[in-house]
């Protein structure tokens, strides 16, 4: 009898993932984008939409809010107020989430490293599952990190979101130690 039970928790998890590898296929080639322009990488967006580069060819398409949003892009560096509303963005969006940073900013700050107000290291905070180079990154280098992402998707490896979950007292420590309260108050979250 034991042998069975083994057989089927076997057959259990292989079938996930065969559906896992399913479900990565099609997220992979639907991906719909949040963009957090916070710098003067988002002027690099346009671009990339039209029909030069056109990524709609890739399944890819921008949104409006975080709850219909695959992934979030973060385009330039974040002060301490903008980062708390890239976070609340962040947890409003549905697993599986993914996170792209553009350029130097979102690792050092780039030309505002030495400013006390800005953020530095994005990952330290979020989850990012690709960092896109250049100050600011062309439309090519921005077609070619999505098709990065996408063959990502498909592999399993971008799995930024399951660290999230499974680092979050890590990630929620660092988001208090920079930020004192991470929830947004104003008078729209109130």
């Amino acid at each position: 009898m034991e042998i069975i039970s083994n057989n089927l928790e076997k057959d259990k998890k292989d079938m996930r993932k065969v559906w896992e590898k399913i479900g990565d296929y099609f997220r992979a080639n639907s991906i719909w984008m949040m963009w957090y322009c916070t710098g003067c990488g988002a002027i690099e967006m346009p671009p990339t939409m039209t029909s030069r580069f056109d990524m709609e060819q890739l399944g890819m398409g921008p949104m409006a809010t975080p709850r219909q949003a695959d992934v979030l892009l973060i385009t330039g560096y974040l002060s301490a107020k903008t980062l708390r509303r890239v976070i609340y963005s962040y947890e409003q969006m549905q697993d599986p989430k993914y996170v792209i940073g553009f350029g130097s900013c979102t690792i050092n700050g780039g030309i505002y490293y030495d400013s006390y107000a800005t953020m530095k290291q994005l990952d330290h905070y979020l989850p990012v599952d690709l960092y896109i180079a250049g100050c600011m990154p062309r439309p090519e280098a921005v077609m070619n990190g999505f098709d990065t992402l996408i063959s990502m998707i498909k592999k399993g490896e971008a799995k930024g979101w399951k660290h999230y979950q499974e680092n979050y007292d890590w990630y929620h420590e660092n988001q208090l130690h920079s930020l004192g309260e991470v929830y947004v108050k104003d008078e729209f979250h109130e």
